[in-house]
């Protein structure tokens, strides 16, 4: 495994599935700060449609915009649309994630602290979850929010340093 923090901002992403699990990944994402951002859903809740907003398609991708995509997440699908949208990512060059379904995953996401722009990332491969969700309380009980605003004055005085 490789970790890095990647810019989201203007990628396109793909998110496609439904229920609790798709929930969450949306979440996830908007707060990473993806903007260019698709959800599709065959069947979504009212969590779901007030989560993504008009960003929701009311169906599954088609490959050609699965392909058009850098980043693909699915959560809360079967495994044979799950199969099949990771295989037209993968044929597109676009790096797909399948929520608990490791065999199908080319990256991992890490349980995460957001503190500003401080983040902490915890990750076990999609090996243990429920460990990685025990580091991330841990952290997140040691590293408080104080932590945004120190790190934007650190920021600052490094600024001054190379202004120098």
């Amino acid at each position: 495994m490789l970790p890095i923090i990647l810019d989201v901002a203007n990628a396109p992403i793909v998110l496609a599935g439904q229920g609790p699990a798709m929930v969450r990944r949306l979440r996830f994402l908007v707060e990473g700060g993806a903007t260019a951002l698709t959800v599709y859903s065959p069947a979504p809740d009212a969590d779901l449609r007030e989560a993504a907003g008009e960003r929701l398609i009311e169906r599954l991708p088609s490959d050609e915009e699965v392909a058009a995509a850098r980043l693909v997440f699915v959560a809360g699908l079967e495994r044979e649309p799950s199969e099949s949208i990771a295989a037209a990512a993968r044929n597109a060059g676009a790096f797909v994630n399948v929520e608990d379904v490791i065999d199908l995953c080319d990256f991992h996401t890490p349980a995460l602290v957001r503190r500003g722009d401080l983040v902490l990332s915890v990750s076990t491969g999609g090996k243990s979850p429920g460990l990685a969700r025990m580091m991330r309380a841990y952290l997140d009980e040691k590293v408080g929010p104080e932590w945004e605003e120190r790190l934007d004055i650190l920021a600052r005085e490094r600024a001054k340093w190379y202004a120098d």
